[in-house]
């Protein structure tokens, strides 16, 4: 098996903590729109707390276990499959070296 490149990993680690902020912050957002109706009245703060708490165990898991591996490829190739991170901008040398994981994401998404 060949080894990865120094240079190609410190790339992955890059792109993986931009597509990990962003995947992070779309979700938090949703969240932030739940305190908007607790603020406004049209919820509880007990329902406004249950959010919180699926919030934790949901989503904000579910992108922490996306991330939260030594093999990154899979996570910034389903995050440019998803428009997470544009294919425009990530270095043509990672699109390169993910492309087969890119292709298989899409082709999963289109399924």
């Amino acid at each position: 098996m060949q080894e990865t490149p120094k240079a190609m990993k410190r790339l992955v680690r890059e792109w993986a903590s931009v597509a990990h902020g962003r995947d992070l912050r779309q979700a938090l957002e949703e969240l932030h729109g739940q305190f908007g109706r607790w603020e406004r009245g049209e919820i509880d703060s007990h329902e406004l707390n249950q959010l919180v708490h699926q919030f934790h165990d949901g989503a904000s898991r579910d992108i922490w276990k996306r991330y939260a591996t030594n093999r990154l490829e899979p996570a910034v190739a389903a995050a440019i499959a998803e428009g997470v991170l544009g294919k425009d901008e990530v270095p043509c040398e990672l699109l390169q070296s993910i492309a087969g994981l890119i292709e298989f994401y899409e082709q999963d998404q289109s399924a």
